[in-house]
């Protein structure tokens, strides 16, 4: 198993990860009503999601992770790809990321005390490929084997594509995250954060507690945090709490703006308050969290004031 810097967060005790994607190419003018989602922009816009991953490097990002959370290779089949177009499709998406970062570290002011930002291959749950909400339900009806079989082609891909670490992402059951264990025992490779999407304060979409879906990542070695992603920001603090109850792992927390996925219209419903990440942030540092970013609708400049709140 190859490790990135170890540990990556020890400069502010805490790494910055990036932030919405989607909601960045959208507001640069894609449209991305689609099965695919964000993953559409690789196949038609790679230089807006290249412009993107700039932006958050600037604004102080240490991870930056791939346009590949919706792209899977039974999706990009159903645009018509071939398997192998389809593999070049999640190579590209680290690639691009590589590609950004590398020049972003070349063109960095000399004596700087900044470390070298690292690339997370984003893998979703089998929920964002069926593209009905069903990540933030975790109500598919399909067995843990199943699900393995599902993830393996596309994570045996990402493994091997030079990601510095795998970010699986707004997994909603238990059932996917004990077929997410057992796919990152079967191999070795990059290290992994798992991070799931909870209903409310003490669940997963699920309804499974958010303890046991923890327990599960406590005993991967693969697996180097563990927390949650894409919840509204006022269920962070107490997601955490439970999280450490039942891992020794550090925790990982990338809340969304709040509001409801509307997965009819595709559109997220109210939510928009201003958050105060310069006490939010702080406070998930000190309740374990060592990385901490942003996930759908948080901007750049969400990211600056992160990446600020922790120096």
């Amino acid at each position: 198993m190859t490790h990135p810097p170890e540990p990556f967060w020890k400069r502010r005790g805490a790494a910055v990860l990036d932030g919405g994607l989607a909601s960045e190419l959208e507001a640069r003018g894609l449209v991305l009503d689609d099965p695919l989602w964000s993953a559409r922009a690789l196949i038609e816009a790679p230089e807006t999601i290249a412009a993107v991953h700039r932006d958050y490097l600037e604004a102080g990002a240490d991870v930056v992770s791939t346009a590949t959370y919706q792209a899977s290779i039974p999706g990009l089949a159903a645009r018509g790809l071939s398997m192998r177009e389809a593999q070049d499709v999640l190579a590209s998406g680290v690639a691009l990321a590589r590609r950004e970062r590398d020049a972003f570290w070349d063109r960095r002011p000399a004596g700087g005390a900044r470390a070298r930002p690292l690339v997370a291959a984003s893998i979703g749950s089998y929920g964002a490929f069926l593209a009905d909400g069903s990540e933030y339900r975790g109500d598919y009806d399909i067995d843990a084997n199943a699900l393995a079989a599902w993830h393996r082609p596309r994570l045996r891909l990402l493994e091997a594509s030079g990601a510095d670490l795998l970010a699986v992402e707004t997994i909603p059951s238990i059932v996917e995250a004990a077929a997410i264990v057992l796919l990152l025992a079967e191999s070795d490779g990059p290290p992994a954060w798992v991070s799931f999407q909870a209903r409310d304060d003490t669940s997963l979409a699920d309804g499974a507690p958010v303890e046991s879906a923890v327990a599960l990542c406590e005993r991967s070695r693969r697996v180097v945090a563990v927390g949650v992603n894409c919840v509204a920001p006022r269920l962070v603090d107490p997601l955490l709490a439970r999280c450490a109850r039942a891992t020794a792992k550090p925790l990982v927390a990338y809340p969304n703006r709040g509001g409801t996925w509307d997965a009819a219209s595709k559109r997220w419903i109210d939510g928009d308050a201003a958050i105060a990440w310069d006490r939010l942030a702080p406070a998930w540092r000190d309740a374990g969290a060592r990385l901490i970013g942003g996930c759908c609708r948080t901007t750049p400049a969400d990211i600056r004031a992160i990446a600020t709140s922790l120096e």
